[in-house]
Order: C-alpha cells, then sequence, then structure tokens
C-alpha cells in the first residue's frame, strides 16, 4: 500500500489534500476502535476519571460537525445540535455518553464525512482563504484552510487518548 494525500478527482488540489488529511484519520479512528467491546467504548481510565472513548467520538464528530458548516458558510441546524451536542456540559467537560454502540457512532461519524466531502467538492483553492469564527463562543477566527487541517490534527490528537485508553484497558482489567 502506498500512503499519499490526493484529493477526490473533484476535488482542487490544495482542498483535496486537505480534504485527504482529514479521510486518512478518519479510516484510522475506525481502525484503532475495530472490535471494541461495548464496556471498553465506555471504560473512563483505571480511575473512571477520564474522558471514554465514546465520549471522545462522540466529540470529535460533533467538532467536525462544525466544522462542515462553518465551511459551507451555514448556522449549524438546531436538530443537528440536539442529535449531536453539545460541545460541553455545564460543568465545562465532554457530555457523558454510555451505552452507545460503536456501529452507531461510526454509522453517524460517517455521514458527517459523508457532508464534508460533498462540501470540499464545491470548494475552490481560493475559499481556503475565506474566514470564519469558531470556539464556544465563536471568539476566535480561522482560514477554511487551517480549519480543515484541524479537522485532522484534532481526530488524530484524541486518537492518542483512544490508544491511551485501549492500553489501560488490557493492564487495568480490576478497574473495568
Amino acid at each position: 500500500m502506498v500512503y499519499d494525500l490526493k484529493g477526490e478527482e473533484n476535488m482542487q488540489l490544495l482542498v483535496g489534500i486537505l480534504y485527504s488529511a482529514v479521510k486518512e484519520n478518519c479510516k484510522r479512528l475506525k481502525s484503532i476502535t475495530n472490535g471494541m467491546a461495548q464496556e471498553e467504548l465506555d471504560y473512563k481510565g483505571p480511575n473512571n476519571n477520564r474522558n471514554s472513548t465514546a465520549q471522545l467520538i462522540k466529540h470529535i464528530m460533533y467538532v467536525d460537525l462544525n466544522w462542515v458548516y462553518r465551511i459551507k458558510g451555514q448556522q449549524l441546524p438546531m436538530s443537528l445540535r440536539e442529535q449531536y451536542g453539545p460541545m460541553i456540559d455545564v460543568n465545562n467537560k465532554l457530555p457523558m455518553v454510555k451505552g452507545k454502540s460503536l456501529n452507531s457512532f461510526i454509522s453517524e461519524y460517517e455521514s458527517i464525512f459523508k457532508m464534508l466531502k460533498d462540501t470540499c467538492t464545491q470548494l475552490k483553492d481560493d475559499d481556503l482563504d475565506t474566514v470564519v469564527t469558531f470556539g464556544h463562543e465563536n471568539e476566535k477566527q480561522a482560514t477554511i484552510r487551517w480549519g480543515l487541517w484541524h479537522m485532522a490534527d484534532h481526530n488524530r490528537y484524541h486518537q492518542a487518548h483512544i490508544n491511551l485508553l485501549r492500553k489501560w484497558y488490557r493492564e487495568y482489567p480490576s478497574s473495568n
């Protein structure tokens, strides 16, 4: 297998490269969670005080969904906010998630990723310079180019947490 960052045929060069980075990390997330049992998906670390893989996947999905709508230049519909959100709970933590299957998460994530792909096919490389707002209060600004890069980077960042949770799950069976 040859790894490369090529976009789809119907994407412009830079858009395609950034899209490919997100795509690669989406595939990797599926790979590192493949076969994860419900107990492990809900596992919160040896002291039961970490974000679970379920919480992290939900968080990744919600961040990506928000970026898809920013890139489209649209507000995230309330129905999707309610389905996938919130970003954080009243204690400024990732919301609790328990009992939701890996297949459900992957299916939902694939639909968000399809939205991203459809959006990227409409983008021109010049659109990457467009500045959008983001953050919990839309207090930050970034280009669409940075947003696409952030989607890939953010996903990979939390994959490190998931890998650590998997390691702990195997090493500390008494805390499961």
